[in-house]
């Protein structure tokens, strides 16, 4: 039987969103600490400056490496072999060396300056983060193969142990020293690049053992396993393991695994039209990570905002990007591997599968429909709570002056695009052609470079919501582009997607009165009372968006129940 790829990204999906909320509960509490303990300026400099370093090199290094590879490995898999996807995964450390030398110069010589009691930490913490990426991505190549596999729990175990790993060594640290608290987050970003590395190794060191002794002793006459030797946990990590490309650790190696010999271009060491592939997403990495940092680009670039207003806005807007980090960003991951595995990319809808490509547009359809509905949860909810949960977060100090609500209430409108882009956009991603994504490249170029524009201009105009705004106008043209993708790719087969995209009537009605029910009571009735009301409220609204979508709640239920026997 082989592996279900829509139960492993739906596993995928869930798992990851408990992770997120994990690190986000770490997260959250470590900044607290250090705005009490250590100063807003500090958090500055490590949340905004030095974690836009180390995800401007990761992203770039990795981002098109890997999207290309999962492509190779799902419609097209007879176009390359497991030795070259291996060897491609290594790309991703030249990659990052080349890539880490501009940056270690511009994040030293060239952004707004550190203060000079920072400066000694800085610049070590920026040598320590360019290192830990470079280490890190050493251990790409089995992260790679367990995405492939859908080892969905161990990719949710090792990340938590890395987070947990970084999280106990930068507090030890600081709380000994409370003035090495720049010095404590590099040691701690090194060390947890040191244990990804480690524990990925380690895994399949111990695994690629078991699954060659697991297949000596299976019975030669049957394909079943031997039950009475193996529990779950192991027949969940050996079943349907046939095709498991690696026979010993070092094929991980870049050049050590042999090729499969299909036909003569399967004989080099990297395969020529994923190379294409990966170049045409790689310029699309470098756009989409302007328009995902951008702000925090503008605001290293240019004195718009000193390192504690930084502090106060990246809070803001972590606490505002809530849902998109535990919700929005596992469906996104989980969905982009659902399409790839099931749509190809050089093929019309019409020549493919029409089951597969039905249920393509089913799933599209639903959880879009699914991720606008609770963005409009945030924006309703979010205009009469915003206030309580700042004051619960920072306190009163924190909520002082105003700016960090307004920050928030508009975050709140931005969700309801994140919400939509996401999905639209990562199943354009999963279906173009190379052609098609260097197209789109291009219009890339042309929304990032307004979208720098704009946040410069609203930012002068508006002060710090300038950059929500010039989010939520880049994010709507992003939307416009992708719906009529969607819309053009099913029009010959009759079907539309997008229809299913809007919530219910009744859903809407609900959503907006149990808002304004709340806004109308925010400061008439005690914090606890109010609370309760929000409570109330969101539970009507979920009941009735249950009762509209029962039908497929049904089905979700049902094909829950199915995968517990499969």
């Amino acid at each position: 039987m082989p592996r279900n790829i829509l139960k492993s990204s739906l596993y995928d999906a869930g798992f990851s969103i408990i992770f997120q909320i994990l690190c986000r509960i770490v997260t959250f509490g470590i900044n607290a600490f250090i705005i009490r303990h250590v100063g807003r300026e500090v958090l500055g400099i490590m949340n905004v400056r030095l974690l836009l370093l180390e995800s401007t090199v990761l992203f770039l290094s990795r981002e098109a490496v890997s999207r290309a590879a999962l492509s190779a490995t799902s419609q097209q898999r007879e176009k390359s072999t497991w030795s070259q996807l291996i060897n491609q995964q290594w790309l991703t450390v030249i990659i990052c060396i080349f890539v880490c030398l501009p940056c270690c110069y511009v994040w030293l010589h060239c952004l707004s300056s550190v203060d000079i009691v920072y400066l000694d930490q800085y610049r070590f913490a920026c040598y320590a983060v360019l290192l830990s990426c470079i280490i890190e991505l050493c251990a790409e190549p089995p992260v790679f193969v367990s995405q492939v596999f859908c080892f969905v729990k161990l990719k949710i175990g090792l990340n938590t142990l890395h987070i947990f790993v970084r999280s106990v060594i930068f507090l030890t640290i600081a709380l000994t020293d409370s003035t090495a608290a720049i010095y404590a987050f590099a040691i701690a970003q090194l060390a947890s690049a040191v244990t990804i590395v480690v524990s990925h190794y380690g895994f399949y060191a111990y695994y690629i053992n078991s699954l060659n002794l697991y297949k000596q002793n299976r019975n030669p006459t049957s394909s079943c396993f031997l039950k009475s030797d193996l529990g779950d946990w192991r027949k969940y990590f050996f079943e349907n393991m046939d095709d498991f490309p690696l026979k010993k650790l070092s094929e991980f190696l870049p050049g050590v695994m042999e090729n499969e010999v299909f036909i003569s271009m399967h004989s080099k060491f990297f395969n020529s039209e994923l190379q294409i592939l990966t170049l045409s997403f790689f310029k699309q990495a470098v756009l989409k990570q302007i328009l995902t940092e951008g702000e925090k680009y503008v605001m290293s670039m240019s004195p718009v905002l000193n390192f504690e207003q930084q502090a106060m806005y990246d809070v803001v807007n972590n606490l505002g990007s809530l849902a998109a980090r535990f919700i929005f960003r596992p469906i996104e991951d989980s969905s982009y591997f659902y399409f790839t595995q099931t749509i190809s990319r050089d093929v019309p809808l019409i020549d493919q599968d029409k089951s597969k490509v039905q249920e393509a547009g089913v799933v599209l359809g639903h959880l879009s429909m699914t991720v606008i509905s609770i963005g409009l949860l945030a924006l309703c909810f979010g205009q009469s709570y915003s206030h309580t949960l700042l004051y619960l977060y920072g306190g009163a100090d924190f909520t002082a002056g105003g700016l960090p609500e307004i920050l928030l209430k508009w975050h709140c409108l931005a969700i309801c695009f994140l919400a939509i882009n996401g999905i639209t956009e990562g199943y354009m991603f999963a279906t173009n052609t190379s052609h098609d994504i260097d197209k789109y490249n291009y219009l890339l170029a042309v929304f990032s470079i307004s979208f720098l524009l704009l946040s410069y201009v609203l930012t002068t105009i508006f002060g710090p919501v300038g950059f929500i705004f010039a989010n939520c106008i880049n994010m709507f043209c992003r939307i416009c582009y992708s719906a009529r993708f969607i819309w053009l790719q099913y029009k010959p087969l009759g079907i539309n997607p997008l229809r299913d995209f809007i919530p219910s009537k009744m859903f809407l009605f609900a959503v907006f009165v149990g808002g304004f029910l709340c806004n109308s009571a925010m400061f008439k009735i005690s914090m606890t009372s109010h609370l309760m009301l929000g409570f109330g409220c969101v539970f009507i609204v979920l009941m009735t968006w249950a009762y509209e979508n029962k039908d497929l709640l049904k089905v979700c239920w049902a094909y829950r129940k199915k995968l517990k026997f499969e």
